[in-house]
């Protein structure tokens, strides 16, 4: 009966570790494209766009997750062509060993998450993780710090920056449900729920303005490259 045969050269042991290294990889994929790429920030604004315009249910999750995750790869493209160039293709080449190649390719992803987050938000998880502060002289260069600082970091940063661009989302959607519902009073009508009047005229609104445009737009506007 086939069995389980015992590594006969180190080389044996490095691939078996590269191959549990890489099926851990894969089945972290998901909390990796949600806590280390713009598909945080991406799916929380278009989430709350969805619910200021009074349509829970429209457009559908799974279109709100195709367009963030598009979003997330066309944000990254600079990114995604500098690992497949610098530690991608050298590996399969044989020219870099695999954690040279996991160093290469962890580089433009850290130096990108440094670049969305604010310097607050890093500074205390530096401090939490005992390293040194900026300013102290023995500060460890921002390209250098480790993912369990960048990333909480990054994530802190990106929630942030979410909820501030849904905040002003909201704003025109409200003026619009606080004139209706004026309206309405003032004429006595208030047994007809304002929504039956503010929700065409928030999707007329957004509709006229190219909001998706401008959402969008705005979205890939506000990464920092």
């Amino acid at each position: 009966m086939p069995g389980v045969e015992s590594a006969k050269s180190p080389q044996d042991v490095a691939n078996t570790l590269v191959v549990l290294f890489l099926l851990t990889v894969l089945s972290l994929s998901p909390a990796i494209l949600i806590l280390m790429t713009p598909f945080l920030r991406i799916s929380i604004v278009l989430g709350m766009l969805r619910q200021a315009l009074g349509t829970p249910q429209v457009p559908p999750n799974q279109v709100i997750l195709g367009l963030s995750l598009f979003l997330t790869f066309s944000i990254l493209s600079p990114q995604i062509r500098e690992i497949n160039d610098q530690a991608v293709q050298p590996y399969m080449a044989g020219k870099l060993a695999f954690p040279a190649a996991v160093e290469r390719a962890s580089q433009p992803m850290r130096r990108f998450m440094v670049r969305q987050t604010y310097k607050n938000d890093l500074n205390f998880f530096i401090k939490q993780s005992g390293l040194p502060a900026e300013g102290s002289g023995k500060a460890i260069a921002q390209d250098k710090l480790p993912l369990t600082v960048v990333v909480p970091a990054f994530v802190i940063s990106e929630l942030k920056t979410a909820f501030l661009m849904g905040f002003f989302i909201y704003v025109p959607f409200l003026i619009i449900d606080l004139v209706v519902a004026s309206l309405l009073m003032s004429m006595g009508m208030m047994m007809l729920p304002p929504t039956v009047i503010s929700l065409p005229a928030k999707i007329l609104l957004f509709v006229l303005a190219d909001g998706w445009h401008l959402i969008v737009g705005s979205l890939a506007a506000s990464f920092q490259r």
